[in-house]
């Protein structure tokens, strides 16, 4: 016994925050076999080998997002194994590793933590919260500046309502069974969440707009919290809340789209293009007892 590679080497885990723009991937989760299409997974775990971890490096995801969906922050446990009598990396050395090798711009890894064995990206998560991003007083895609093209939803709308948008993210808040708002293939095997905060403002003028055209333009950001959400749940509110704003949809009528749980009902079909979301955050509890501390590394 013990005789193998493995032999008296040390497993850590690790909590590593990572970020990308959505756009030329395949979603987060990482493309199997010989197919032209490539996640951010397939680039973290390239460059993790050069790790030379023992075992091969596996990111476990905690939140699985679609082709050209964006994150300012992911996260995702990992197994690193170095050879006896090699201690295991710190977590900055673990975080500039990982971005030395990484092959893709617009991926970066912002920061990592030392985690128990048995903690679980996914099932530890606390909160995640979404953003989307819509503008309005353009009258096509093809006016929007280059640098928001694929960072916002134009909408070929000068104005939005915007306190019956509030008054329809009302309805959604707290516990219910969110069938309505989930796409067909969805893994979950319950469809009851709990959304804490929807809320829709007014944002600033990108800066990445011209002067003479930001004038007429107006960003928008709608927020969603919960601990977890259903497959194109954001999405999928986010459509029927524009649809209220833009005078499609009444906020009752977001209440019985709500409480009639059908994925498949005439309103249903409304799913927010991908390029307007953002993953802003996932966060757990505790981490602060968990990062950092030498006891947790086992």
């Amino acid at each position: 016994m013990g005789s193998g590679p493995a032999a008296g080497s040390v497993r850590a885990r690790y909590l590593v925050y990572f970020q990308y723009l959505g756009t030329d991937f395949n979603g987060v989760a990482a493309v199997r076999g010989a197919q032209r299409a490539v996640g951010v997974q397939n680039y973290l775990e390239e460059a993790a080998e050069r790790l030379k971890s023992v075992v091969p490096v596996k990111f476990v995801i905690s939140s699985r997002t679609d082709a050209g969906v964006h994150a300012l922050s992911n996260a995702a446990h990992l197994d690193v194994q170095r050879r006896s009598g090699q201690p295991p990396f710190s977590p900055e050395v673990l975080t500039q590793a990982l971005n030395t090798h990484l092959k893709h711009p617009a991926i970066r890894v912002l920061q990592a933590f030392r985690v128990h064995s048995n903690f679980h990206a996914r099932y530890a998560a606390t909160s995640r919260t979404y953003l989307y991003r819509l503008v309005t007083g353009c009258p096509g895609p093809d006016q929007l500046s280059v640098f928001e093209r694929n960072r916002c939803w134009a909408l070929q709308a000068d104005n939005l309502d915007v306190a019956a948008m509030q008054e329809a993210a009302q309805h959604l808040l707290g516990t219910h069974d969110f069938s309505a708002f989930q796409s067909a293939g969805s893994p979950s095997t319950s469809s009851v969440r709990t959304l804490r905060r929807a809320s829709v403002s007014p944002d600033p003028g990108s800066p990445l707009v011209l002067p003479e055209e930001s004038r007429r333009l107006q960003f928008w950001t709608l927020e969603f919290e919960s601990q977890s959400f259903l497959y194109r749940q954001v999405r999928r509110m986010t459509a029927v809340l524009v649809a209220v704003g833009l005078g499609a949809l009444t906020p009752t009528e977001v209440k019985v789209i709500l409480e009639c749980r059908d994925p498949l009902g005439r309103h249903q079909t409304r799913v927010a293009p991908a390029h307007g979301l953002f993953l802003k955050s996932v966060l757990y509890g505790g981490l602060g007892d968990l990062a950092g501390n030498p006891a947790c590394a086992q």
